[in-house]
């Protein structure tokens, strides 16, 4: 009995040094190491080995080597530009500068007989003139007052293209007064005496021009007009 005795104290003495030794094992710095082992942390947390840290998945537009590389973008083709000499547009009537003179060449008489008007370009691009101009003689006041004049439209319009500072032109041929002082008109109507004419082409507007000689003297409030033209008249 004594023996058996002897031999349970001496399991429960076993058993209890036993425990007693894993819980120092468990205790931080025991065994000189902080880390248990099957890499239980001492916060029961698990600690993976770097070596068995799993790559990232290449990502788009990466090399796949690891290092990212930036995916190349593709750029649309450039659009062509406006191909060089399209067409120009019509002078507007700021852009144009209009005089006028009397012809050289004009129906015998003693009235204005015939004009040439000048139309010049003082804008900085080139533009269009176009057609057969309009013509009223310019009243004193209001250009309600201005008078229409029938036009006899001779030659062929066609648009011309008037550099800037290039000229173009028109001219006014008149039914010419005869006779000295006032004179006379051979349809027996008066003549009519105008200080300013008002001319316009279609779409570049309507200017008031003055002789640099004189006043327009005409008759029956008719007369033939050349198609604007680069080509001046005499």
């Amino acid at each position: 009995m004594r023996y058996v005795n002897k031999m349970r104290g001496s399991a429960v003495a076993v058993v209890v040094a036993s425990a007693a030794l894993a819980v120092a094992g468990c205790q931080p710095g025991a065994g000189g190491a902080d880390t248990a082992e099957d890499g239980v942390t001492p916060s029961g947390a698990v600690s993976s080995p770097a070596s068995s840290s799993t790559p990232d998945a290449p990502k788009p537009g990466s090399s796949g080597s690891g290092s990212s590389t930036p995916a190349t973008s593709v750029s649309a083709p450039p659009s062509s530009a406006a191909a060089p000499g399209g067409p120009a547009a019509t002078c507007s009537a700021g852009s144009l500068k209009a005089t006028a003179r009397q012809a050289a060449v004009r129906p015998p008489g003693t009235g204005t007989g015939a004009a040439v008007v000048e139309f010049t370009n003082v804008s900085a691009r080139t533009c269009v003139l176009k057609g057969h101009p309009t013509v009223a003689g310019a009243a004193n006041g209001s250009p309600e007052l201005n008078v229409p004049l029938t036009v006899k439209p001779t030659g062929t319009a066609a648009s011309v293209k008037v550099a800037p500072g290039g000229k173009a032109w028109v001219k006014l041929t008149f039914v010419q007064v005869q006779g000295e002082g006032d004179g006379y008109c051979v349809s027996g109507s008066a003549p009519v005496l105008y200080p300013t004419m008002v001319v316009g082409l279609p779409g570049s507007g309507a200017h008031q021009v003055a002789l640099d000689d004189g006043q327009f003297a005409e008759c029956d409030d008719t007369l033939t007009v050349t198609a604007v033209s680069t080509v001046m008249p005499s």
